[in-house]
C-alpha cells in the first residue's frame, strides 16, 4: 500500500472508525489518541493485510483492540460503569462541545455504559453502524449466534435502565 493510498483509506475511514470509538471511550480526546493508535497500527502492518476481508473490517480489528487496551489500562471497571460513573458520564456529555445529542440520546449513552465492553462494541456496531452480524464477526471472530445473543441481552439490559430512569 502506497502512502497515497494509505491517505485516501484514512480519509474514507476516519469518520465511522472515530465514532465507533468515541461511542466506546466517550472522551474525545481519547477517541482521537486512539484513533491515531489505529491508523499508525494499520500502517506499520499494512503489509500483513492479506484482502481476505475488507480493509474497514480490519481497520475496525484494530480500533476495537486499541479501544480494549485503553479501556484496560484506564481501569474502567469491565463490567460496565457504575452508578456515579454514569451520573458523571452524563454531566460530561451535556458539558462537551463535540456532542450534539439531545437528553434522550445522553440517556441512551449512559445505558450503553453500563454494558460490558464486548457487549457494549456489538450494540454499538450493530444499532449505530448499522453493520451486519457477519461483518461483525470479522471484527470481533466470534460466532454470529453468539453476537446475536449478546446484542439481545445488551438491549435487553439498555430496555431496563431506561425504565427505571426517574
Amino acid at each position: 500500500m502506497t502512502e497515497k493510498e494509505f491517505s485516501a483509506m484514512v480519509k474514507e475511514n476516519s469518520e465511522r472508525l472515530y465514532w465507533h470509538i468515541r461511542r466506546m471511550v466517550y472522551d474525545h480526546e481519547d477517541a482521537n489518541d486512539i484513533l491515531q493508535n489505529t491508523f499508525l497500527k494499520a500502517w506499520n502492518s499494512r503489509e500483513n493485510f492479506q484482502n481476505k476481508s475488507k480493509i474497514s473490517t480490519w481497520l475496525y480489528r484494530i480500533a476495537v483492540n486499541e479501544s480494549l487496551d485503553f479501556i484496560r489500562k484506564r481501569k474502567h471497571d469491565l463490567d460496565g460503569m457504575s452508578v456515579d460513573e454514569v451520573t458523571s458520564l452524563g454531566n460530561q456529555l451535556r458539558a462537551d462541545a463535540y456532542f450534539d445529542g439531545d437528553e434522550t440520546q445522553i440517556r441512551l449513552q449512559q445505558a450503553i455504559a453500563t454494558l460490558p465492553p464486548v457487549q457494549k462494541m456489538v450494540f454499538n456496531m450493530r444499532y449505530f453502524d448499522d453493520m451486519k452480524y457477519n461483518e461483525i464477526s470479522k471484527v470481533l471472530d466470534t460466532s454470529e449466534g453468539a453476537l446475536k445473543a449478546s446484542y439481545h441481552i445488551a438491549v435487553e439490559k439498555i430496555s431496563e435502565f431506561l425504565k427505571n430512569i426517574d
